[in-house]
């Protein structure tokens, strides 16, 4: 497993991360509790030294499985996210200090952990990032020691941005091949900074694996269901044929095509991938092929494929 610097920060991780949201049961169904400890289990295997996480993930068992299962599994890297109250009704973000505190102290207990390597907010509206205390609180644990680095999972290229001028140490963003542009948008900001950046829905939930039909069914309790109508899947399935022509050599699938497009970016530290069991996560690691991921003159091809079906970069 090749190993990329997380920004800024000291620490090397791996360029794939596991995340656990998937595994966690609360966006796709359930998953086993062995399948769970299998598949963490082999991204050690695998040599993956990156979890990302959150603590309402399964309401705080994922952070408590990988608490258990990286205990002397060596050196091993963990992102959790805090800033959603579930105790709540309806739950609410919360950013507040003595919120972040609270949450933190249960995050850390979980994870088994005396010190955090990055703590992220959680998804936070501009709004949110206009009030200077919930990253000067991050920035307080980091200069006590608790925490290595911090920063923000962002939902748009907004709040990336206004992180990025509070100079955090890293950012996670949604980027994939049908979603570039927040990326693309900040790039000038994180060359600047030096923030590491986390890579997420790199597969676009699935869909860029290429293997739904347009009449592709959901379960109730997979969040695709609503994601997309019925037309919406229709389109975005018709706009997977920009990727097809770069199926070719070890470049074995349109997932291989996906997930090469984010590692060919140097600006990401690493790709956080979401699998739900061992097999999931072989294919994706097997796929994800070596270096060089996609050359230049391939990734300005795709470029312009995709701009023809409608998704600017």
């Amino acid at each position: 497993m090749r190993k990329r610097p997380l920004g800024k920060t000291t620490l090397q991780v791996s360029e794939l991360a596991l995340g656990t949201w998937g595994l966690s049961g609360d966006g796709y169904g359930p998953v086993s509790e062995l399948e769970v400890d299998r598949v963490i289990d082999r991204a050690l295997a695998v040599g993956i030294d990156l979890f990302d996480t959150a603590d309402v993930y399964g309401r705080g068992e994922m952070e408590r499985r990988l608490g258990k299962r990286l205990k002397g599994a060596g050196a091993t890297f963990v992102v959790t996210k805090i800033g959603t109250d579930l105790e709540g009704l309806p739950p609410t973000k919360r950013f507040d200090p003595a919120y972040l505190r609270t949450a933190f102290e249960r995050s850390q207990e979980r994870l088994a952990r005396d010190v955090v390597d990055v703590v992220l907010l959680h998804n936070p509206t501009v709004a949110a990032m206009q009030a200077k205390e919930p990253l000067a609180y991050l920035k307080e644990l980091k200069q006590a020691g608790k925490i290595r680095a911090f920063g923000v999972s962002a939902g748009s290229a907004d709040v990336a941005r206004s992180a990025l001028r509070d100079e955090v140490d890293v950012i996670e963003l949604a980027y994939n091949a049908f979603l570039p542009g927040d990326l693309h948008e900040v790039a000038g900001d994180v060359s600047e900074s030096g923030a590491g950046v986390l890579a997420r829905s790199v597969l676009a939930h699935g869909l860029l694996a290429g293997q739904w039909s347009a009449d592709r069914e959901f379960f109730p309790d997979d969040h695709r269901m609503h994601r997309w109508t019925r037309d919406e899947l229709r389109t975005r399935l018709g706009q997977l044929d920009a990727l097809r022509p770069f199926v070719s050599g070890a470049v074995v699938s349109l997932r291989s095509v996906a997930l090469r497009f984010v590692l060919a970016n140097r600006l990401i530290s690493s790709a956080v991938l979401g699998p739900r069991s061992v097999a999931q996560l072989d294919q994706l690691v097997r796929e994800a092929g070596m270096p060089p991921y996609l050359r230049d003159t391939a990734l300005a091809e795709l470029a312009g494929r995709l701009n023809q079906v409608g998704i600017e970069g």
